[in-house]
């Protein structure tokens, strides 16, 4: 059904056609069409964080910042999905136009700069979401809430804003994410400098713990990196993270580089890259952190997953869960189902030998 929506959506700009697919999906599921919409797969559980997944295949932040289609979207099978970035207040983010389609490459380019209503407004919408009340008794998705700082809040200081969100998302959120890693809020992935990195992570894990004794439950915290980590950087990372026990590990945000799409129209446009041209990067980014990270510390591997078989090989790098985002856009909500089920093929095959490398 998305092969026959997409050539109308694509004759919108990028950000317009984003908010049209939204709305079409919140119609869908209002009106019970929504199975029309995405395949149906059979329950994968799959326990991760401590928490038990229907599947492995979530959908990455970004997609619904503001909480507002949460329902709709655990419609279309996901196993989890993480909202967000949401930051203390609301915020514009940069100017338009900030969202680039690039076909050819089945990629997309954007400088949102967390856009969204604030974290009061975020937390309304999920109060109000039916996944609120029957989503984890039923043994439904879970839900991830990815926080971060307002642009204009320095870096000496940004633990006020991302305490602020935790505090607020804490008791409604299956686990939470730290965005430290977009590149499109000036100078936040300086937070990823090592000792920047263990101030910020040391005073949210003492938050996190205090949060947990009083509401008598230890949601997860997880911290999303960038694919543009030297390799200096990963080791001093996974070190931090490993040493402040870290939940999880989300790899990888969007990249800065052009070197896979150079000459492209958009190519040279501001922002972060994401889709099929960021797979090798993220990937690459993802099996360093898995060889530095104990196992005890669990991988989500997203970046560039447009088809089940690229599913497949984050797990093969050291995923134990899966997102996906700029591939919904290129594919639709088919490509969950593939995820799935070809996870699903992995899983219960028979051994066959070592993963052969990833190219």
């Amino acid at each position: 059904m998305y092969s026959l929506a997409r050539p109308l959506l694509f004759n919108f700009d990028a950000e317009r056609a984003h908010g049209l697919t939204l709305r079409a999906l919140d119609v869908a599921y209002r009106s019970g069409l929504d199975a029309l919409v995405a395949g149906r797969s059979e329950p994968l559980p799959t326990r991760v964080l401590g928490l038990d997944f229907p599947n492995p295949v979530g959908l990455a932040a970004g997609l619904d910042k503001n909480g507002a289609h949460i329902d709709a979207l655990f419609a279309l099978g996901f196993g989890s999905v993480e909202i967000g970035t949401v930051t203390p207040r609301a915020q514009a983010g940069n100017p338009k136009p900030r969202m680039f389609r690039l076909p050819g490459h089945e990629a997309i380019i954007n400088r949102l700069g967390f856009n969204n209503a604030g974290v009061d407004a975020v937390v309304r919408n999920v109060e109000r979401a039916r996944h609120s009340t029957h989503g984890r008794a039923a043994g439904g998705g879970l839900l991830g809430i990815n926080i971060g700082k307002n642009r204009d809040t320095p870096n000496e200081i940004a633990e006020g804003d991302y305490m602020y969100c935790l505090s607020r998302v804490y008791a409604l959120a299956d686990y939470v994410t730290i965005n430290i890693s977009s590149p499109n809020t000036a100078g936040l992935r300086e937070l990823q400098e090592e000792q920047l990195l263990r101030r910020l992570i040391g005073i949210l894990r003492e938050e996190q713990e205090r949060l947990g004794a009083k509401h008598g439950r230890r949601v997860p915290m997880l911290v999303k990196i960038a694919p543009d980590l030297s390799d200096d950087d990963i080791e001093a990372c996974a070190r931090v993270l490993t040493e402040l026990e870290v939940d999880g590990v989300i790899a990888t945000n969007t990249t800065v580089s052009r070197d896979a799409i150079e000459g492209a129209r958009h190519a040279e446009e501001p922002g972060g890259l994401s889709g099929k041209p960021l797979m090798g990067q993220s990937t690459t980014v993802l099996r360093m952190m898995r060889t530095r990270l104990p196992e005890a510390i669990p991988l989500v591997g997203v970046g560039g997953i447009l088809s089940g078989a690229d599913a497949v090989t984050k797990m093969a790098a050291g995923a134990s869960l899966v997102q996906c985002y700029s591939g919904l856009i290129y594919r639709g909500p088919e490509l969950v189902h593939e995820c799935v089920e070809a996870i699903r093929r992995r899983k219960f095959a028979p051994s066959r030998g070592p993963v052969p490398p990833i190219a």
